[in-house]
């Protein structure tokens, strides 16, 4: 179990101590429930009261935080404490991961493999033919890599985790368990007599730097050239990535979205949960998609917000769905006025 002093912690995130710099931690808890021994913060003002019933031992807080009771806690004061305490959440997994070293067995791993200094592959690990991985790369149980595959440095591929032939990963990427990396693309194309043909899928998927992919998310290799997921890329879990889609850099997708083939999104973009596009569109830089909505069109307005099917402009869906709700009335509004107006025509 690793501890840590409140003085080595506010190393480690650039903070200063507010109280004993000498009091150790060895678990992280959330503020309304942590107890003493763990480390916890306060970004949100909604849990401010949980800052003075607390049991932490030591709370990240944002450095212009003014006490309005006297606490047991020791403060570590830093400008963000949300990205604070994401920056040691990470720093607390890479050291839990970096002793893990060598070659467990049973696993398999072909003659003409390289593999780079500092790498780690569990049992029942499969790596291919020609493939080419960096240093300081974590390959836990189950994780297959196929032949010609190509991996840079400090990567991490969680258990069960696919990477078909052919595909590259850049430096700084972590794929979480289950998600399949280059799998055929959905191509078939109609005869004549009924039946569908398949269309080999020749291609490779592309991944950039310090991405990140959640588990059991899909991306199918490109039928000719790649597909490309560009650096900073976030995806989350259960996400399928169509053949020839390219994701621009930086941009983050959340859970159960479907980008059809031949999809270019943008740099910056922020797409919810349950967003569907067409094939063959763009989204432009700087997009916000809401979630469940439905892209039929490209958006090539940059920054723009769009939600509901088709996804249209923010603004004009909520008035849209405000005529929605009161459709009901306004169609009794009508049948009353008709019946006037019928009225007035009897007497006129």
């Amino acid at each position: 179990m690793l501890q840590f002093s409140a003085q080595q912690i506010a190393l480690m995130i650039q903070g200063k101590v507010d109280g004993d710099q000498a009091v150790v931690v060895s678990q992280f808890g959330k503020i309304e429930e942590a107890t003493e021994g763990q480390i916890s913060f306060l970004a949100n003002p909604k849990y401010e009261e949980f800052l003075y019933s607390t049991h932490a031992s030591i709370i990240i807080v944002n450095e212009n935080y003014v006490l309005k009771f006297p606490i047991k806690a020791t403060l570590i004061r830093v400008p963000d404490a949300y990205a604070a305490f994401a920056q040691l959440l990470t720093k607390y997994q890479e050291l839990k991961t970096q002793n893990l070293r060598g070659i467990q067995s049973p696993s398999h791993i072909a003659e003409t493999a390289k593999l780079g200094e500092n790498h780690f592959v569990a049992a029942f690990a499969h790596i291919g033919e020609n493939v080419s991985i960096g240093n300081n790369v974590k390959i836990f149980p189950h994780v297959v890599i196929g032949d010609n595959a190509t991996i840079g440095n400090d990567v991490v591929l969680y258990p069960g985790v696919i990477i078909y032939a052919d595909c590259i990963l850049g430096n700084h990427i972590t794929i979480h368990a289950g998600a399949v990396i280059g799998s055929d693309g959905f191509g078939f194309a109609p005869s004549s007599d009924g039946r569908y043909q398949k269309v080999p899928q020749l291609g490779n998927v592309i991944i950039e730097d310090n991405v990140e992919i959640g588990a059991n998310t899909t991306i199918d290799r490109a039928t000719i050239g790649s597909t490309v997921i560009r650096k900073g890329v976030k995806l989350d879990n259960l996400i399928q990535v169509a053949h020839n889609v390219e994701v621009g850099e930086n941009t983050v997708i959340a859970a159960q979205t479907g980008l059809s083939g031949s999809t270019k999104v943008g740099k910056g973009v922020m797409i919810g949960g349950q967003v569907g596009t067409a094939g063959h569109l763009s989204i432009a830089d700087g997009v916000k998609v809401a979630g469940r909505s439905g892209i039929t069109k490209s958006i090539s307005q940059a920054n723009s917000t769009v939600t509901g099917y088709p996804a249209t402009d923010n603004n004009t869906a909520l008035r849209a769905q405000v005529y929605m709700k009161n459709l009901p009335n306004l169609e009794k509004r009508v049948k009353d006025l008709e019946i006037l107006v019928a009225q007035l025509s009897q007497k006129g």
